[in-house]
């Protein structure tokens, strides 16, 4: 079994280079992508959630931008492939994990959040340890949303072993540390972000630098460009349900 997670996708440029990459990509069994920056570079429409659901993403992982657009969280209990930080406020709207069916197996992915840097979340540990007791599914992905590289590996390194892979998302740079962990898990701190190639982790630079020098507000705008494509393929042994390989992808178009 052949899973393609994409790195977060950013704005314009990154939808059209899903698209350009999914109609040109190798046979994969199953597509979970970050989208909580989709629209314009925050948060995700629920036109651009249908337009990523058409190009054959089967899951869709976000963070703390997920209800930037107040439509998506009056509608996101009605978006099935939709996920949220499962440690985020309990009373906010929508689902932390799902389980899902592919080759015949039970696929469990979870999202969840860091809590350095990053806006107020419970303790992810708590939550996360909760789906593990479930024991519903054959496989679990894990998208850790997160801010701290520190923050990623000592998470995935507490559950390796008990989860088939963690992938980092959040900081949109791609990290050269890929690997299998010793009791199995498949890890990498940061899968990038797949949109503008040329902007500050997709923005414009103008805007970006004008805040870091001198301090003063401005306006966030996606930049746009021929873009590239950041993710990772698993490959996963369908009888021992552990991956055997995890390879990077880091294409510029």
């Amino acid at each position: 079994m052949k899973v393609l997670i994409i790195g977060d996708i950013f704005g314009k440029t990154g939808r059209k280079v899903v698209k350009n990459y999914l109609t040109e990509a190798k046979e994969v069994d199953l597509v979970i992508a970050n989208v909580e920056n989709t629209t314009h570079g925050k948060g995700i429409s629920l036109k651009h959630y249908e337009e990523l659901k058409r190009m054959g993403i089967n899951v869709m992982t976000s963070g703390n931008h997920i209800f930037y657009l107040e439509e998506t969280r009056k509608k996101i209990n009605e978006l099935s492939i939709l996920l949220r930080p499962a440690n985020f406020n309990p009373y906010h709207p929508g689902q932390g994990s799902m389980v899902i069916k592919c080759k015949e197996k039970r696929i469990r992915i979870t999202n969840l959040i860091g809590q350095a840097f990053m806006p107020h979340a419970d303790n992810p540990y708590f939550i996360f340890e909760k789906f593990l007791e479930e024991k519903d599914y054959d496989i679990h992905l894990v998208d850790f949303h997160a801010e701290a590289s520190a923050e990623k590996n000592v998470f995935a390194w507490y559950f390796d072993g008990k989860i088939t892979a963690l992938w980092g998302t959040h900081t949109h740079v791609q990290t050269a540390d890929e690997r299998i962990l010793p009791k199995g898990t498949a890890f990498i701190t940061d899968v990038g972000m797949t949109g503008p190639q040329h902007g500050i982790i997709g923005a414009q630079p103008q805007a970006i630098i004008q805040r870091s020098k001198y301090g003063f507000s401005a306006k966030m705008l996606p930049s746009e460009d021929n873009g590239k494509f950041n993710g990772i393929i698993l490959e996963i042994n369908e009888i021992s349900n552990q991956v055997i390989s995890i390879k990077r992808i880091n294409i510029n178009y």
